[in-house]
């Protein structure tokens, strides 16, 4: 269960950094509202209140952090961009997603 809520918070940090990150985005580089930016920086502060709600430490949850936010952003790209994943996207992803399983869930003693 613990690795369930563990992977969760991972999730929901990963859409708020990607989705706030894309909110600025859309506003410096595709000329949108301001308000767009605005909404894309409050999101963006979420994302560090959530990625707090992890048992692990600062250092290690960063590490494995990276490895959703790979995956994540490779997802976003195809589903929200329309950039479809090659297989080295994947791949990537996958080696980045086992990297992250190892750092946060490897038995230690």
């Amino acid at each position: 269960m613990k690795i369930l809520l563990s992977v969760g918070i991972f999730v929901l940090a990963g859409l708020c950094e990607i989705g706030g990150g894309y909110l600025v985005w859309l506003w410096l580089r595709d000329g949108k509202s301001w308000w767009m930016g605005l909404l894309g920086g409050i999101i963006l502060m979420a994302y560090g209140v959530v990625a707090t709600l992890q048992t692990e430490s600062f250092g290690r949850v960063y590490a494995a952090y990276g490895g959703i936010f790979i995956a994540m952003a490779i997802l976003w790209g195809w589903k929200v961009d329309g950039v479809i994943p090659d297989k080295y996207d994947l791949i990537g992803g996958l080696i980045a997603l086992l990297g992250m399983g190892i750092i946060m869930f490897a038995p230690r003693s």
